[in-house]
């Protein structure tokens, strides 16, 4: 990778100084939450020289953690304003759009008329908006026709995240969905990403684990030896059911294999489909996609099962992805762009991170250029820092 976009799933490290915060947003540590103003985390960001550049949504979990005294409910008139003129701050100082996170539990009760009103400056500045769906599940159509709605009213470019079924009984609806964000699109500006994993990670959560043929447990903060085991097995030698344990577990998170590679594939494999990775670069047990699922594409359903062109698949993961985010002078090779490049082995390249190994790193790449300064070779990073803060344009 040479560029990532950061904040997504309704979670930003600005604007919010807390010592405590509210699940999701702990797991990035009690420490990070440091900056009063976004423009002030932009700043220490360029500061601190990133390896790779960055481009920065505003999480709408963080703005709700920072305006209302109780998560519980929709926001008050006051509380939405207040979250907008943060917003507004943070489009001012370069973030390029904002997240949403409807299914984690600090915005489980904002409503589509909440983020309407407090995503009002994105039409202004022209921003985008990422959200990850309030359903993956049973209620995944619903869910998109939220999310669409919303991006509708606010006349701006749509993301779904991570576009996936979850559940045994939703497998195969992808074809359903994909057809939905068809006809969305053709009306409004909407799109996704995904990832060539058939097994997603967040919350170690009931809920999920019912719909799960396994459930790995990442880490946990009531038991850390309970990481890196199956749900499923560690409840039975426990002599208690896996949602019980789930429950005693948490906060923690997980692995859940619920996704059929069926609709993995049908969902990667459509002309709108750019291809990103999701995690947390400091979780000690991650899901592989957060190591290994750009060379995955390219080994795997390139090479192997010849999914789609090796053409069609850099430009998922690249060019299309610039356009969709706005990040003018990336994404192509051209003359006046920036030098972003990694030169692979299209013979060789492979991911090595698995769901029992996900810090492998993969093979067959030979080196990575970020704004034409060298980066890494063979594997071994060169501690160049050439990366650069992307800000909105008109910033």
């Amino acid at each position: 990778m040479t560029t990532v976009i950061t904040g997504n799933c309704g979670i930003s490290l600005a604007p919010l100084v807390f010592q405590k915060p509210p699940p999701p947003l702990d797991l990035l540590g009690n420490d990070a939450w440091r900056f009063e103003r976004f423009s002030d985390y932009l700043d220490e960001l360029e500061r601190a020289r990133p390896a790779l550049n960055a481009a920065c949504l505003v999480g709408h979990s963080t703005l709700r953690v920072r305006q209302m005294s109780r998560l519980d409910r929709e926001a008050t008139h006051d509380e939405a304003v207040r979250m907008s003129k943060d917003l507004e701050d943070a489009l001012t100082a370069g973030a390029i759009g904002m997240s949403t996170g409807l299914y984690y539990p600090p915005a489980r009760h904002a409503t589509a008329a909440e983020v309407i009103a407090v995503g009002a400056p994105l039409t202004r500045a022209g921003g985008i908006v990422t959200m990850h769906l309030r359903d993956e599940g049973d209620a995944i159509d619903d869910a998109m026709r939220e999310a669409m709605h919303i991006g509708r009213a606010l006349n701006i470019d749509t993301v779904l995240s991570h576009h996936k079924l979850v559940g045994r009984d939703n497998h195969g609806r992808s074809a359903q969905t994909l057809a939905m964000i068809e006809q969305a699109s053709r009306h409004q500006p909407v799109c996704f990403d995904c990832y060539p994993y058939n097994a997603s990670s967040t919350m170690l959560l009931a809920s999920r684990v019912r719909q799960s043929d396994e459930v790995l447990v990442t880490w946990s903060k009531a038991d850390p030896t309970a990481a890196g085991q199956s749900l499923f097995k560690l409840a039975k030698a426990r002599g208690t059911d896996p949602e019980s344990l789930a429950d005693a577990l948490s906060p923690a998170g997980a692995v859940y294999f619920a996704m059929s590679d069926e609709d993995v594939e049908r969902i990667l494999s459509h002309p709108m489909a750019m291809v990103g990775s999701d995690g947390l670069a400091h979780d000690q047990s991650p899901h592989p996609r957060l190591w290994g699922t750009f060379p995955r594409v390219l080994g795997h359903y390139v090479r192997t099962r010849r999914l789609f062109s090796l053409e069609t698949a850099i430009y998922k993961m690249t060019g299309l992805s610039a356009r969709r985010f706005g990040l003018k002078g990336r994404g192509l090779i051209a003359k006046g762009h920036y030098a972003d490049l990694v030169v692979f082995d299209e013979s060789r390249i492979e991911d090595r991170a698995s769901f029992e190994h996900p810090t492998q790193v993969s093979v067959g790449i030979d080196v990575v250029f970020v704004n034409g300064q060298l980066a890494c070779e063979n594997g071994i990073s060169m501690d160049m820092h050439a990366g650069q803060v992307i800000r909105r344009r008109g910033a």
